[in-house]
C-alpha cells in the first residue's frame, strides 16, 4: 500500500473528452517523493523535447505530495508542471490555500491533462467521480465570476482552480489562481490550461488517507506546530504578511526600482508592511492546515478604487507593481494586484514588464505610437492598473507586454536587452544581486529561470536569516563573492526542492531541520529515509529538473544574469558602485558546478552524477551517448 497517497492519478484526454484512473507509480513515488518531483518525471518520460508549449502534445500536470492534506503543519501546498511558454524549458508552479488538500481528499494525487479540448471545459471531481463539463459560458470569466458560478452549479462545497482572461488569451505569463486570491504563478502556466481550453479543475470529497503510522505522525505534527505558534517568524507575518522584510531589502540597497536602475527607494515608507498594515489591511489569511497568517485579507479604504476587496500585496508584489515601476501609491499597487489575480496574471512578471516598457518608453525606443496614445512613464500608478487589464485582454500596447520582457526586448531591439531584467525568460524577484552576490548566483541556477523561491538564498543574505544552513555555514558578507558559499546555495536548493515534492509550504523550512521534515515523511508513508537518503532525493529531483532544462537545449552560457546587473554599477545605497560582473558570475558558476557534480564547461550534470542518483535513462538525453 502507498501510505501517505491516494494511490491514483487522473488522466484527461481533452481531445476525446476520456476521463481515466491509473495507479500512482510507487516505484518513482519513492524516488521523486510526489509534488514536483513525481509531476516532473512523468512530464519528462512523455513530452518529447522540442514540443510546442501551447500545443496539444504538452502535458499539464497536477500533483500534490504525500504530506499535502495531513496535520503538518502548513501541509496546503499542490504543484503544476508543463512546459512554460515564457521560457520554453521546464516549468513549475506552486500554490498554497486548500485546493491541494480538497484534490487528495476527492480520491486522487494528481491529474495528467493532455491534448486540447475543442470548446471550453472545466474538469469535476466529486468523491472519486470525474466528469468533463462544459465551461462555454465561463469563457471570458474573470476568477472570482469562475469559482462563483461553478459553486452555484454544485450540490457541494468545491474547491476550485481556475484560469481568468489572462490564461484564455495566452498571456506568457498568466497564472492560475485557486481560492479566488493564491497563484500558481509563475511560469505561464495559465496559458498552458488556455491552449487546453481549461477554464477550471473543481474538487469536492471525503475521501481518508493511510498514514503508515497514524499517531506518532499526529504526535510530530502537534509538536511541530507548537513550534510555529511560539516562532518570532509567526509574531512578524501575522503582523506584517511577507512585506515585512521590504525594509530590510531597502536598507542593504537591493530593492529595485524604476526597471532595477536604483536600489534604494526613497519612498519605502509609503509601501513597506507598516503601510500596507495601516492603509489597507483587514486580517490575516492563513492557509490549510497552517498557524501562520502571513496572507493579506484587504480592501482599498479611499481614492477611485475605494470598496474594492481581495488578498494582498505580497512582498513581491509590493515590489513589482510599485517601486520597480517608480509608484508609492499603495491604493494603486493593490488595485493592480487584485487586477492580477482576478485575471490570472503573475504579479512579478507583470509588473517588471511594465517596468520594462517604461524605461523604454523613457529611452524613446517604444513610441507613443506603439502606445496607442499612452505616456507609459514611471511614477503612474493609475497606468500600472490600467495596463494589467490590457495585458490580460491582450488590448492595444498590452498585447506586446503580454509577451514578456525577453520577447518584448527581442522585438523592439536598440539596445533594450541589456535592461531587459530576466533569467532564462523568466522576470526576475525583487532583490537586487548586486547587493548580495550568491543572490545571482541563485538566479541563475534555478532550474525554471529567475527565480527567488528555489534555494532562498535571498533568506540569509538580505534577511539576515541563517535558516536551512547546513553544518553551521553561513554568508559572511554579502557584498563579497565567496565561492566556497555556492555550496550553501545547493543545499538550500536540494532541501527546498523536497517541500515542493512533498507538499510542504517553505516558510516551514524558517524553522524546520531536515530531521523534523524527515520524521513527517517516514510516518506518513512508513518508508525509512535516513537524512543522507533524503537529502538524495533533493538532489535527484534537481538533476531531473536540470536534464529536462538541459534537453531543451539550455547550457552554461544560459546560466547568466542581465547586462545590466553586471555592468551598471548601482547609484546609490549601501551597495553604491557594487555589480555582480561577469568574472565574478562565472567564477561562482564554477564553484557550483563542482558542488554539483556537474561538467564545468557544459553546465551538464555528469554522466557519473546521473548514475549515481539513479538516473541512468537520462544520460542518452543529456550525453547523447
Amino acid at each position: 500500500m502507498l501510505y501517505g497517497f491516494m494511490g491514483k492519478i487522473l488522466r484527461v484526454n481533452l481531445t476525446e473528452g476520456v476521463v481515466s484512473e491509473e495507479d500512482t507509480r510507487e516505484d518513482w513515488a519513492k524516488e521523486f517523493l510526489g509534488g514536483a518531483g513525481l509531476a516532473t518525471r512523468y512530464h519528462y518520460d512523455e513530452v518529447a523535447k522540442g514540443s510546442d508549449p501551447l500545443g496539444p502534445e504538452n502535458l499539464l500536470i497536477f500533483m500534490t505530495g504525500p504530506l499535502t492534506g495531513t496535520a503538518s503543519p502548513s501541509a496546503s501546498r499542490y504543484s503544476v508542471v508543463a512546459k512554460s511558454p515564457l521560457t520554453g524549458i521546464w516549468g513549475h508552479g506552486n500554490s498554497g490555500g486548500s485546493f491541494g488538500p480538497v484534490l487528495k481528499k476527492s480520491g486522487y494525487d494528481g491529474i495528467i491533462f493532455e491534448g486540447i479540448s475543442p470548446e471550453p471545459v472545466y474538469l469535476k471531481i466529486e468523491d472519486g467521480k470525474a466528469e468533463l463539463c462544459e465551461a462555454k459560458h465561463l469563457w471570458g470569466k474573470n476568477v472570482p465570476e469562475t469559482e462563483d458560478l461553478i459553486q452555484e452549479a454544485s450540490d457541494q462545497k468545491m474547491t476550485i482552480a481556475s484560469i481568468g482572461p489572462g490564461g484564455e488569451n495566452l498571456v506568457r505569463y498568466a497564472a492560475i489562481m485557486n481560492n479566488k486570491h493564491r497563484a500558481v504563478g509563475r511560469c505561464g502556466l495559465g496559458a498552458v490550461m488556455g491552449s487546453k481550453h481549461l477554464k477550471a479543475v473543481a474538487c469536492a470529497g471525503k475521501a481518508a488517507m493511510s498514514l503508515a503510522n497514524k499517531d506518532a505522525f499526529r504526535e510530530i505534527a502537534k509538536e511541530q506546530m507548537g513550534l510555529l505558534n511560539e516562532s518570532m517568524l509567526k509574531i512578524g507575518f501575522e503582523a506584517f504578511g511577507t512585506n515585512m522584510v521590504s525594509d530590510m531589502v531597502n536598507a542593504k540597497g537591493g530593492y529595485p526600482t524604476r526597471n532595477w536602475q536604483e536600489g534604494v527607494f526613497e519612498q519605502i515608507e509609503e509601501v513597506n508592511g507598516q503601510a500596507l498594515t495601516d492603509k489597507v489591511l483587514i486580517k490575516g489569511v492563513n492557509c490549510f492546515s497552517c498557524p501562520i497568517s502571513c496572507g493579506r485579507g484587504t480592501e482599498i479604504k479611499e481614492g477611485p478604487w475605494k470598496g474594492h476587496r481581495g488578498e494582498g500585496p505580497e512582498y513581491e508584489s509590493a515590489n513589482t507593481l510599485g517601486a520597480m515601476s517608480g509608484v508609492s501609491d499603495m491604493n494603486a499597487i493593490t488595485m493592480a494586484n487584485y487586477l492580477c489575480n482576478e485575471y490570472g496574471l503573475d504579479t512579478i512578471s507583470a509588473g517588471s514588464t511594465i517596468a520594462f516598457a517604461m524605461e523604454c518608453y523613457e529611452r524613446g525606443i517604444l513610441t507613443k505610437e506603439q502606445t496607442g496614445g499612452l505616456e507609459i512613464k514611471f511614477g503612474d500608478g493609475a497606468l500600472v492598473v490600467d495596463l494589467v487589464e490590457k495585458i490580460a485582454k491582450r488590448e492595444g500596447i498590452g498585447d506586446l507586454l503580454a509577451e514578456g520582457s525577453k520577447a518584448m526586448s527581442e522585438k523592439l531591439g536598440q539596445g533594450s536587452e541589456h535592461f531587459a531584467i530576466h533569467v532564462k525568460g523568466l522576470e526576475l524577484p525583487a532583490y537586487d544581486p548586486r547587493a548580495a552576490k550568491i543572490t545571482g548566483l541563485g538566479f541563475v541556477t534555478a532550474n525554471r529561470g529567475g527565480d527567488h523561491i528555489t534555494g532562498y538564498i535571498q533568506g540569509p543574505t538580505f534577511i539576515d536569516s541563517p535558516f536551512l544552513l547546513v553544518d553551521d555555514s553561513f554568508i559572511e558578507d554579502p557584498f563579497v563573492a565567496n565561492p566556497k558559499e555556492a555550496g550553501i546555495l545547493v543545499d538550500l536548493e536540494n532541501i527546498l526542492t523536497t517541500f515542493d515534492a512533498m507538499g510542504g509550504c517553505k516558510f516551514m523550512g524558517l524553522l524546520l531541520t531536515a530531521q523534523d521534515y524527515l520524521d513527517l515523511l517516514n510516518n506518513a508513508t512508513g518508508w525509512n529515509f535516513s537524512v543522507d537518503e533524503y537529502r538524495k532525493s533533493g538532489e535527484r529531483i534537481y538533476n531531473l529538473m536540470r536534464a529536462y532544462c538541459v534537453r531543451e537545449g539550455i547550457t552554461r552560457a544560459e546560466d547568466t544574469l542581465p547586462k545590466r546587473l553586471m555592468e551598471d554599477p548601482l547609484p546609490d545605497g549601501p551597495a553604491k558602485g557594487m555589480v555582480i560582473d561577469k568574472e565574478t558570475l562565472e567564477m561562482l558558476k564554477d564553484a557550483y558546478y563542482d558542488f554539483r557534480g556537474w561538467d564545468k564547461e557544459t553546465g551538464k550534470p555528469t554522466e557519473g552524477k546521473l548514475k549515481a542518483l539513479g538516473l541512468d535513462d537520462l544520460v542518452q538525453d543529456v550525453w547523447g551517448s
